[in-house]
């Protein structure tokens, strides 16, 4: 079921360096489905791709033991100092996705990765915001990259949620992900209008097939995948 305008999650104020990603209608739609999985004092929780650490912070209000992984410098030290303003504790670390943990493993891993179609394959350099969200010409430069070592990192009956949008292929998802020995299924959904970013690439987009002519919102996704 899409939902067009589900109310947002109160993810406490939050700070944030230039270049790192803020909150947006995908981390409100992530919070959600965190939320309905009752994270709890005896569970550990990653969060990859922390960005302002929102997510991680949320899990850390409801008991959870947090790590968090980002792989810019400033989303590591906007994480912590999120952290440290909300008096959590998060355990915040820099790395590629979950190589700074991969001998570790969690109860429930969240994910709100780079996911929108870029023209340039490789992966944007510098401090600019373009790192939060260029993954590549299909998207899933990061996706599919987490669908194959999320389950490394999970244990027995752990819970991944992983956000994205619709042009990624949430098919392509939900086939890589069972692939990888997981039960999954799309749990959430949501239609937002094309922000700035989008509606720059709408040209590119359409001539890729991407997005229709008449087109004018985006399709959020939440994928719930369990290891047996």
């Amino acid at each position: 079921m899409t939902t067009a305008a589900a109310p947002p999650v109160d993810l406490g104020r939050l700070w944030t360096l230039p270049g790192v990603y803020a909150p947006q209608a995908d981390t409100h739609l992530l919070a959600r489905a965190l939320r309905a999985e009752g994270p709890t004092a005896d569970m550990d929780v990653l969060d990859v791709c922390t960005g302002s650490g929102a997510l991680a912070l949320l899990a850390a209000r409801c008991g959870a033991r947090v790590c968090a992984i980002d792989i810019s410098m400033r989303a590591v030290l906007t994480a912590r100092m999120n952290a440290a303003r909300a008096g959590h504790r998060v355990r915040v670390l820099r790395g590629d996705l979950t190589g700074p943990v991969a001998a570790q493993r969690f109860d429930l891993i969240l994910s709100n990765p780079p996911y929108v179609p870029a023209p340039d394959v490789r992966r944007p350099r510098g401090h600019g915001s373009e790192r939060a969200w260029d993954a590549g010409p299909s998207g899933r430069r990061d996706l599919d990259r987490i669908c194959a070592r999320a389950p490394d990192v999970l244990r027995p009956r752990g819970v991944l949620l992983l956000v994205h949008s619709g042009l990624c292929g949430a098919e392509e998802t939900l086939d890589r992900l069972t692939a990888s020995g997981l039960r999954c299924a799309v749990t959430g959904r949501s239609s937002v209008p094309f922000g700035p970013v989008m509606t720059e690439r709408l040209p590119w987009l359409r001539a890729r097939g991407l997005i229709g002519a008449d087109d004018d919102t985006e399709e959020l996704v939440v994928i719930r995948a369990e290891r047996p």
